[in-house]
């Protein structure tokens, strides 16, 4: 056996073959046959072959999705709650904007303000709620998990600056996708959104041509469904973030163009067709 090191030397230098001072984290490997396990990072990744990253080195954690292989009008009692949550605030918000803000709404009085909340809710709720279906539907449809998520922290939000400056900004949620699909695919459930809209929209329009100036209180819920579905279906039709007309776009920037056109021409008919019947 070799003899002990003088521990005078460790003043002068380090044995690069006997050091007394490891990195922390490390233990010694033994040539006793029980050798440490190497440390294996397991990145997982996400449909379109993404890594998933984890945040300030939290550990990604995931968790199997059971795919519901009934019909594609199934809604879990969570989904239920989260749509009369975000169909609740999305409403209050859009009487806030008809009343100008809180200061208008209680200068107005209440019965005003609830009047606001029957229209929003007659006219406008629909446009994000079948909006929102129609994503659900057709993801269903390829045989996908897909329900819808309210985001708390986003309707807060919009009821504030609803609240405050009388404008509605608003992030209600989103239908969440899981399971593999092609781009084409992924494409269509993104512009089943802005269609269901111009859909909607037409039959307003239609609506409006038949029977405008008939019924003056079904005159204003036409035109402001109109009104409605035709900026929602546009500003979804934007191919910026998380908007429909970003994955439209990645699919297909023919079919972008063209139904963002129409959308376009559904926001100008909306503006030169409704002051017609006013």
């Amino acid at each position: 056996m070799a003899a002990e090191r003088d521990p005078r030397a460790w003043r002068i230098d380090d044995d690069l073959f006997d050091k007394r001072e490891r990195a922390d984290g490390h233990s010694p490997a033994r040539d006793d046959g029980s050798w440490r396990q190497p440390n294996i990072r397991v990145v997982r990744i996400d449909h379109q072959g993404r890594p998933l990253v984890s945040v300030f080195g939290a550990p990604q954690t995931t968790k199997s999705i059971p795919i519901h292989k009934g019909s594609i009008w199934h809604f879990s009692k969570t989904e239920v709650e989260h749509l009369m949550l975000a169909t609740l605030a999305f409403t209050v918000a859009l009487a806030l904007m008809f009343s100008g803000g809180i200061i208008g709404a209680l200068s107005d009085g209440p019965i005003s303000f609830l009047l606001f909340c029957i229209l929003s809710l007659i006219s406008l709720a629909p446009a994000f709620l079948l909006h929102e279906f129609a994503h659900k539907f057709v993801a269903r449809q390829y045989g996908c998990w897909a329900e819808f998520r309210a985001d708390p922290a986003g309707l807060r939000f919009g009821i504030l600056i609803a609240a405050i400056t009388g404008i509605l900004f608003m992030a209600p949620g989103a239908v969440m996708v899981a399971g593999n699909t092609t781009r084409p695919q992924f494409g269509r459930i993104a512009l089943a959104g802005p269609v269901t809209n111009i859909v909607l929209w037409c039959f307003g329009y239609v609506s409006l041509l038949i029977f405008g100036g008939l019924l003056g209180l079904f005159d204003i819920v036409i035109q402001t469904w109109m009104w409605g579905n035709a900026i929602l279906a546009a500003f979804n039709m934007l191919p910026f973030g998380p908007l429909d007309g970003r994955k439209i776009k990645t699919w297909s920037d023919p079919i972008y163009y063209t139904w963002l056109s129409i959308a376009v021409g559904v926001v100008y008919l909306t503006y030169t067709g409704t002051t017609l019947f006013t």
